[in-house]
């Protein structure tokens, strides 16, 4: 199981932070380009989902799975985005963008009276305990 990529996005579309473990190619644009491609992209497929949907989703658009990879989505009550692409065999995405945001993002920069919310994280702290509650999942593989 691989983790690849974590995109996190504010309520606006703006992107906070963005970090990369087992990516393998990349785009060819810069992040600021991508970011802006991904939340697009995210921003339709939401509506899509919430539009066409012939029950009442209560959850919203959790993933889409391609051939090669898995995009999930979680999104917080204060609209929060995070996007964690990941290999086609991982398992309990959810709970981990659920830890990052109650665990790493609560703790280390809304509890943190020197940020303030939807600027670029520069944290160090914030950046060290993302990268070590993500490379102990049972989800990460070098």
């Amino acid at each position: 199981m691989t983790i690849h990529n974590l995109y996190m996005f504010d309520r606006h579309g703006v992107l906070m932070y963005y970090g990369e473990w087992n990516r393998k190619r990349q785009s060819g644009m810069t992040i600021e380009e991508e970011a802006k491609l991904m939340y697009g992209m995210l921003y339709s497929i939401r509506n899509f989902v919430n539009k066409m949907s012939p029950v009442d989703v209560r959850e919203g658009f959790q993933c889409y799975r391609t051939s090669k990879y898995v995009l999930n989505y979680f999104e917080t009550p204060s609209g929060v985005k995070f996007v964690m692409n990941t290999d086609l065999h991982s398992q309990g995405v959810r709970e981990l963008l659920q830890q990052i945001n109650s665990q790493i993002y609560i703790e280390y920069c809304v509890k943190n009276p020197a940020y303030h919310a939807g600027e670029t994280i520069q944290c160090e702290l914030f950046k060290t305990k993302l990268d070590e509650l993500v490379k102990q999942s049972p989800i990460f593989k070098n």
